[in-house]
């Protein structure tokens, strides 16, 4: 016999920024709450650094030239559309919590604890109370992101209840890290959120893949980009459309099952908010023949030790 809290609905909006532009895409992103709220969504969640958007110009604006015009002025634009956590998701907090909605969100983070100049690649969670779960930093960020991103710290590699259910996220090729991974399967996942800034040629193999390995659903992410969505007034903006073919990103949302089929296979070229219904009862038959952190370990012969203390370059010690 099942219980509500054993089922429930998850939301993948697959949408495309405001490019570059925070308040914008925030309301968006607001408007993707509320729809996935409206269809009876627990969950909702968006793609990598969806606000206030990827830095597709390094690529394609010689990023790599040290002390460049171009760069300097992208990247300052990058610093002040930025989210500062505290400061700039108060309203998709009081509406996570009317709505009654957890929401994994993928946003360029400006952190104060760490000067309030350089800008991560964070995945946040909202819980239906409204509350900031974690805002997990990534750990490494891949390619030509090392020319915007700060690597990240283990703080976020946390999970966190919803239903009977246990949630967690990573950011695009940290999915790829057998040890993160192993980190949020130590702590009950069962439901593996990870973020992507999209194409299917990320999601169509590794979300299987995953869902085999951890016995969860896996929930992949997408944001959508095409050639039409940079905005006029972002610098360089037509160098960054002359060398952009038609999609830099083509989405490739999905959901996998924890026997690694699909529950909705990846969706290409298109915007939308997709929607699976998750069944605990899957989790638990898949983990009759394979638990990673349970009854197919060997703690005795291998184990992970990972750091979640939160990074500084300074720790200060007040006088008594």
């Amino acid at each position: 016999m099942k219980t509500i809290d054993e089922q429930i609905t998850v939301g993948l909006a697959q949408i495309s920024p405001v490019w570059l532009n925070r308040e914008a895409t925030l309301e968006k992103v607001a408007d993707y709450v509320s729809q996935a709220a409206d269809q009876n969504c627990q969950l909702v969640a968006f793609g990598e650094a969806l606000a206030p958007g990827y830095p597709f110009w390094l690529e394609r604006t010689n990023g790599a030239q040290f002390n460049s015009p171009v760069q300097k002025e992208l990247h300052a634009l990058y610093l002040r559309e930025a989210v500062v956590v505290a400061e700039h998701l108060k309203e998709l907090q009081k509406l996570a919590q009317q709505k009654q909605i957890a929401v994994y969100l993928g946003c360029i983070e400006r952190a104060l604890d760490r000067g309030g100049h350089s800008v991560y690649c964070s995945l946040v969670y909202i819980n239906t109370k409204g509350e900031i779960g974690s805002v997990h930093r990534k750990l490494m960020p891949t390619y030509d992101e090392r020319l915007a991103w700060s690597p990240g710290d283990g703080h976020g590699l946390r999970v966190h209840p919803l239903g009977a259910f246990t949630v967690g996220g990573l950011n695009c090729w940290e999915n790829w890290m057998p040890l993160p991974r192993a980190a949020l399967y130590a702590q009950g996942e069962d439901v593996h959120v990870a973020v992507w800034p999209g194409s299917i040629r990320n999601t169509q193999d590794i979300t299987r893949f995953i869902a085999q390995e951890a016995r969860s659903y896996v929930i992949s992410v997408s944001a959508l980009m095409r050639k039409s969505d940079i905005p006029d007034n972002v610098p360089q903006a037509e160098r960054i459309r002359e060398n952009s073919d038609e999609y830099l990103t083509d989405g490739g949302s999905c959901v996998a099952s924890p026997d690694g089929q699909w529950l909705l296979e990846p969706q290409v070229g298109g915007e939308g908010l997709f929607t699976a219904t998750l069944d605990h009862q899957k989790v638990r038959e898949e983990r009759q023949n394979f638990d990673p952190s349970g009854h197919y370990s060997r703690p005795d012969v291998t184990q992970l030790t990972v750091n979640r203390e939160r990074q500084s370059v300074v720790k200060f010690r007040e006088e008594k």
